[in-house]
Parts: C-alpha cells; sequence; structure tokens
C-alpha cells in the first residue's frame, strides 16, 4: 500500500519509547500535583494529558521534512495568531493572552513557541552556508524580533525572555560563529546593567508598575514582604517544609502553603512550591531528574539527526523546555525574580501540555529518520 506523501515507512526499533515514557512520568506527576493544589483542575489536565499524547503520536509518525516545506505558511500562522489575541483575546489581571474558544481558552504564545521553533529551523538549515553573514543574521533578527514584539506587548514578559533564550539557542545551533556571540555579549552585558539600573529607579518609564516591583522584590525582599516578595517567600518555606520526604500529597493541614492565600493560583506558575512541600527533598528530585533526562534525550535524538533542521528542532525543544524548567524552578526557590512562566508537563495549562507535547511528537520523528552512516 502507497503511504501519503505526509508520512514515511518507520522502523519500530527507532521510535523512542524512553523519551515517552520519561514525558509521560512527568505528566503523571503533574496531574497529580495539580490535583492536590487545586482538585478542581485535576480532570482538565487529565483531558489535556490525554489529548496531548494523542496529537504527539499523530504527530510523530508525520514527516518533519514534508512540514518543513511549508514554514513560511508556520510563520504566518504564528504571527496569526498572536495578531489574533491582542484583538479578540480576554483581558485578564491587565493581560491579553488567552483566547476564549468555549469550552476552553487557548494561549497562542504557547503554540508559537514550538511553532518557532519548526520554522527557525528550516531557515536555518537553508543558510546554513552563510549563517554569518550580515544579511542573514539580520534578517534572522527581524523575523524574531516581530513576533517577540507582540507577545511582549501582551504584555507577557516571561514568555518574551523564554522565547528569546530559545531563539538565541537556535542561531547558536545553526553555527553562529564565536567571534560574533563574544562580539554580542561584549555589548549584551553593559546593556543589561545599565537597563537594570534604570528600571530599578522610581519614575522609570520602561517596565510596568507590577514588572519593576517583583524585581525590587527580588532585591530587597524583607522590604516588600508583604506584597511584591509575599509569594515567593511563602514558596521558599513551603519547598523548606517539605524537608526530605514531604508531607503527602492531598494533605490539608492549615500550614501548608496550598491554603489561606498563601500563594495564588499554586497549579501554575508556583506548582513547584507544592512538589517541595508534599513530595519533599526526593520528590523534587525526581521530578528535576525526569526534567533534565527529556532535555537530553531530545540533545542526543538532534545530534544522531539526518540534517541540520532536524537537530535545530530536536535541541531546540530541549532547550525550551529546559529554560522554561529553570525558570519556573528558579522563582519558586526565590533565585529568579518573580516571573510567570509554566513547569514543563506539570504545571496546569492545556495549551502549554499539548503545545509541549507536539514538540516531543516532532522530536520523535526526527529520532525515526536517523541519520544514514556509511
Amino acid at each position: 500500500m502507497k503511504l501519503p506523501r505526509f508520512t514515511k515507512p518507520y522502523r519500530l526499533k527507532d521510535y523512542k519509547f524512553t523519551l515517552v515514557i520519561s514525558v509521560l512520568a512527568l505528566s503523571i506527576l503533574g496531574v497529580l500535583v495539580v490535583g492536590s493544589a487545586n482538585e478542581s483542575y485535576q480532570n482538565k489536565q487529565i483531558v489535556g494529558l490525554v489529548l496531548g499524547l494523542g496529537v504527539m503520536a499523530v504527530v510523530s509518525l508525520i514527516d518533519y521534512v514534508w512540514v518543513l516545506n511549508m514554514y513560511w505558511l508556520i510563520y504566518g500562522f504564528s504571527i496569526l495568531s498572536l495578531l489574533l489575541v491582542l484583538f479578540i483575546g480576554d483581558e485578564v489581571n491587565g493581560a491579553t493572552r488567552w483566547i476564549d474558544l468555549g469550552f476552553t481558552t487557548f494561549q497562542p504564545s504557547e503554540l508559537a513557541k514550538i511553532l518557532l521553533i519548526l520554522f527557525f529551523a528550516k531557515f536555518l538549515m537553508k543558510h546554513e552556508e552563510d549563517i554569518n553573514y550580515r544579511w542573514t543574521i539580520i534578517k534572522y533578527a527581524a523575523l524574531a524580533g516581530v513576533p517577540l514584539a507582540l507577545i511582549i506587548v501582551e504584555p507577557n514578559l516571561s514568555t518574551t525572555i523564554c522565547t528569546a533564550l530559545v531563539l538565541c539557542l537556535l542561531i547558536y545551533i545553526g553555527g553562529l560563529s564565536y567571534k560574533f556571540i563574544g562580539t554580542v555579549l561584549l555589548i549584551l552585558i553593559p546593556t543589561a546593567i545599565i537597563f537594570l539600573s534604570i528600571v530599578v529607579q522610581p519614575d522609570q518609564k520602561i517596565l510596568k508598575d507590577y514588572q519593576q516591583e517583583r524585581i525590587l522584590a527580588f532585591l530587597e525582599p524583607e522590604k516588600y514582604a508583604s506584597d511584591g516578595a509575599y509569594q515567593q517567600n511563602n514558596s521558599e518555606m513551603a519547598i523548606g517544609s517539605g524537608q526530605l520526604t514531604g508531607k503527602g500529597l492531598n494533605n490539608n493541614t492549615t500550614t501548608s502553603v496550598k491554603n489561606g492565600n498563601f500563594i495564588l493560583e499554586p497549579q501554575t506558575d508556583f506548582i513547584f512550591a507544592i512538589v517541595g512541600e508534599e513530595l519533599g527533598f526526593i520528590g523534587s528530585c525526581v521530578v528535576i531528574a525526569l526534567i533534565l533526562i527529556i532535555v537530553i534525550q531530545c540533545i542526543l535524538i538532534g545530534v544522531r539527526s539526518q540534517d541540520m533542521a532536524g537537530k535545530i528542532i530536536c535541541c531546540g525543544i530541549g532547550g525550551l523546555i529546559g529554560f522554561q524548567s529553570f525558570i519556573n524552578i528558579g522563582v519558586a526557590t526565590k533565585v529568579l525574580p518573580n516571573t510567570g512562566v509554566p513547569l514543563p508537563f506539570v504545571s496546569y495549562g492545556l495549551t502549554s501540555l499539548v503545545s509541549l507535547y507536539i514538540g516531543i511528537g516532532f522530536v520523535l520523528n526526527v529520532g525515526l529518520q536517523p541519520k544514514k552512516y556509511q
């Protein structure tokens, strides 16, 4: 029987079941922790998990090379969805990030992160030979700048930072010279210092008030203990209170971080506080280890890919999971200023969960088409 154009005859032994098991294990832990943080969200998270697994299975059998041939359509859809949310999106707490679909909400910026990785994988492969030419770098910066600008005006600074880090990683994987990277860092580091020194001033106009407060609360937690640093302080104490083995899932003690408004929306940005409190140091290490295993497997699949685009897809998805995890856990442990990004496969959020499963599906398809060694 002749196969459709969008797929190929694959070998079962090339399917990376270890990656699937790792992602599934982390997701099941996420369902349990989300249910403990707020039981009303658990069933929706289960639906997201089942949907994500189904989408991942389908995407993993679609030839990524065939998909990348439509890379300009992928980019256009990303931009269109980000524009659409600004016009018809629902405003929540001063930010317009979600589109109400009736039965659920959709956050375009989460899916856009995956789609942009696909687009730039093809773009960078086409420019593999001239990646360090000035015009190529200018085009890359311009194409990356449009979606970043649309995300930041939502406003969604945390997702903008995370997406920018991933896009920087992609061009590095694509072969950007260390000379250029060094030059950028020589400019970027002093600029970042100047930027931070300006945004902490009382009359600054660059950041919104709540964004400035988060930075100030990180620098002076005692001064902002009752407002800006309140959630991070409580998160840090909750993680410490879990000690070695934790207090157990679904505990209802009055001192639990999920009770008494110690943390708002514990099932999303501060889910790691629940992990630390209820599963303890051991449970926290298990979550971090699973994330690390997933990231490493994505990179290893990318290293063995048949072309540069496959390598960039795998390293991009692995980098996205790694960056988001570092930021989320860093915020929960007060290593970084308070900024909201979900913990991959653990935090509640259907768009985030399904989008990440789509990304893993593409990584699995890259793994099904390994480099042919002579």
